[in-house]
């Protein structure tokens, strides 16, 4: 383990020497790339396995300890405070090691597919080198401050990626919307940290996550109008980050605008990375958010919230990536109220919503990643991300079809495989929890999936042809390819197919692991449960009656295709739910009209006052300097007059009364 730092270094040196020396060498930068990828993979099994060996011998509840193999005292500030770096190693971080390096490794291969001929084809492979690096930085930081270096390269190379066809303006304006949404909540994240430091002398996780550590903080904080204690107030803003960052209700307006950026990005961005760090962020931090209810609450709410808005979108869109951007928003939501609900009391929680959460990230990281390189191949195909163009690939993509087709079963949560063993425990952690509004949220929101899921599945692979327009995928309107016969790329097939693997068994044998191992620490866990055995029932009778919902309207074969995409005569609120609820136009109303408007105003009516100052400055000193001259003329008699005037005018006010 002390060459932990190697799953770093990989993907780190990949990105200098891609970016550098292979920038004119396609093949070269993609094999480097993978090659890279595949040693990064290779370290973190490697490190994951040592890890497990040390912890599985110690004592019951040892393995929930954390151990830090590489630490170096970075940056002193004072004599008893200072900044570090070390890789950090528990059973959150070392689970999301192993899957963002499996997935980063799979993306790059089917990159080579996706992307052979594009221009930019160096420069990609280097900017997600970037962004692996990142992301691996960020779930392997010992503390706050070093996390949050990492948390802001990561939306860096995102916004590389996001905007990497810098050539279309909405690319570029996707990018510059998530890059300043996400550094809108990243400010009170810095804040959470100085004021978390502050109070505590410290940024390490192993004092952060401390009852010692809430006890000090539960110092109050005058704010004016109320106060809050310093536990409140840090944890919140702490959490403000991760709400950005994983696109929460109502700061979501940035995701699904990211799928601008080529469907690997989209892929590697919604799987089990940058979205996932708000959610990482908050379970990380959790046995201290344990002692602050209100930050928890905070996080129920959002995340139910989320879950549901998200999911009623996702019925009525029509571009493939963007149903599954909406489904990543709800999804999230989902990870997110599971760890609400855990809180029971101060310090004591059920660890099960905690462990069910983590499960959720895991599970979901394979079938999401597979469900988008699955739309990436059939937008491949039909060079159109539009439902409208699709349909009748079933026969013509064999084994896409059979992989996305799985993913989309283990979304829709239906036995036996992966999601269904994830979302029924966070279903069973809010029944446990008594969060009875939010489990009936859950189990709506697992209908509306599995309807929006299958309807997506059903417009794809069944029915007749609809691709009677091509366009050129990558957005280059000038030059639209020519139409062809549709066929799977090897490239793009292979990454596709073996991610199924954990999409089928990855929920049935890590069900045990994520009960028992993922805990969390210095909390006090609230007991045992009486377990709801009806749970999974309803839960899988919620998602199969979504799939039979979808299949009469859109897969059998009298379903009115048609008349299902057209969406004109359609009633006022499905044109509303169809816009999302018109957020987006409120947000650029809000900063156009309201903020960037008035502040303009105010800056012209500022400039204005400072000009005339300037104005009415330069005036005077031009009317005083005419005077000068004009006394100053050399004539002595004037000069004369002058004294003797002003001696006489002295003397004069001298005998003046005061």
């Amino acid at each position: 383990m002390d060459k932990a730092y190697l799953i770093l270094l990989f993907p780190l040196l990949s990105f200098v020497v891609g970016g550098i020396f292979l920038n004119k060498k396609p093949k070269a930068a993609a094999g480097f790339s993978i090659a890279m990828a595949a040693l990064s993979l290779a370290s973190a099994l490697m490190v994951a396995f040592d890890w497990w060996s040390v912890v599985s011998a110690l004592p019951e509840g040892g393995a929930s300890k954390a151990i830090v193999p590489w630490a170096i005292n970075w940056l002193p500030l004072a004599d008893n405070f200072s900044i570090g770096l070390s890789i950090y190693l528990d059973p959150i971080s070392v689970m999301m090691l192993v899957v963002i390096t499996v997935i980063a490794l799979l993306v790059n291969i089917y990159s080579v597919g996706y992307l052979r001929g594009d221009s930019g084809f160096p420069r990609f492979f280097a900017e997600l080198s970037l962004f692996a690096f990142s992301m691996l930085g960020l779930v392997s930081a010992g503390n706050l401050f070093q996390m949050f270096i990492f948390w802001e390269l990561v939306g860096v190379s995102s916004y590389l990626l996001i905007g990497f066809w810098y050539h279309k303006p909405s690319a570029v304006a996707a990018s510059k919307k998530a890059f300043i949404i996400t550094r809108f909540a990243d400010s009170f994240f810095l804040l959470g940290i100085v004021l978390i430091s502050y109070y505590t002398g410290s940024f390490e996780f192993s004092v952060l996550n401390t009852l010692e550590t809430a006890a000090k903080l539960a110092t109050p904080v005058n704010l004016g109008l109320f106060s809050a204690s310093a536990l409140t107030i840090g944890t919140l803003f702490v959490f403000a980050g991760g709400w950005g960052k994983s696109a929460m209700f109502p700061l979501h307006v940035w995701l699904p605008d990211a799928m601008e950026g080529p469907t690997p990005v989209s892929s590697i961005i919604h799987s089990a990375t940058m979205v996932v760090a708000g959610v990482y962020l908050t379970a990380r931090m959790f046995p201290l958010f344990a002692s602050a209810a209100d930050t928890l609450q905070v996080v129920e709410f959002v995340g139910a919230l989320t879950a549901i808005f998200a999911a009623i979108i996702a019925c009525t869109q029509k571009d493939i990536k963007r149903i599954l951007a909406f489904s990543t928003l709800s999804q999230l939501g989902y990870m997110m109220f599971s760890l609400g609900t855990s809180y029971i009391g101060p310090g004591v929680v059920n660890e099960l919503g905690y462990s069910a959460s983590m499960f959720h990230v895991f599970s979901h990281a394979f079938f999401k990643c597979m469900l988008f390189l699955g739309a990436g191949a059939l937008i491949h195909a039909v060079h159109s991300n539009d439902l409208d163009q699709m349909g009748g690939l079933r026969k013509k993509m064999p084994f896409t079809f059979a992989s996305m087709l799985l993913a989309t079963i283990a979304i829709a949560g239906i036995p036996p495989l992966s999601g269904f063993w994830s979302k029924d425990e966070i279903l069973v952690a809010a029944w446990q929890s008594q969060s009875y509004v939010v489990f009936g949220v859950g189990l709506v929101t697992g209908g509306l999936t599995a309807f929006y899921m299958f309807r997506m599945f059903f417009l794809a692979f069944f029915g007749k042809s609809r691709a009677h327009a091509h366009h050129d995928f990558h957005g280059h309107d000038k030059h639209p390819q020519q139409h062809h016969e549709i066929h799977e790329d090897p490239w793009m097939t292979v990454p596709i197919v073996l991610l199924t693997i954990p999409t089928v068994f990855a929920g049935f044998f890590s069900k045990g692991i994520f009960e028992r191992i993922f805990k969390p620490n210095m909390v006090v866990p609230a007991g045992e449960f009486a377990h709801a055995t009806w749970i999974p029932y309803a839960a899988t009778f919620m998602g199969v009656l979504g799939v039979g919902i979808a299949w009469f309207l859109y897969g059998q074969s009298k379903a009115h295709i048609a008349k299902a995409l057209n969406t004109e005569g359609r009633p006022a609120w499905y044109r509303v739910v169809m816009n999302k609820f018109y957020f987006d136009e409120v947000y650029l109303w809000i900063t156009r009209k309201l903020i960037i408007g008035f502040a303009a105003e105010a800056m012209k009516v500022f400039d204005h006052l400072v000009d005339t100052c300037v104005d009415l400055s330069a005036t005077f000193t031009q009317l005083g300097g005419r005077a000068t001259r004009a006394l100053q003329s050399g004539a002595l008699p004037l000069y004369i007059g002058l004294t003797l005037f002003g001696i006489l005018f002295i003397r004069y006010l001298g005998h003046l009364p005061l």
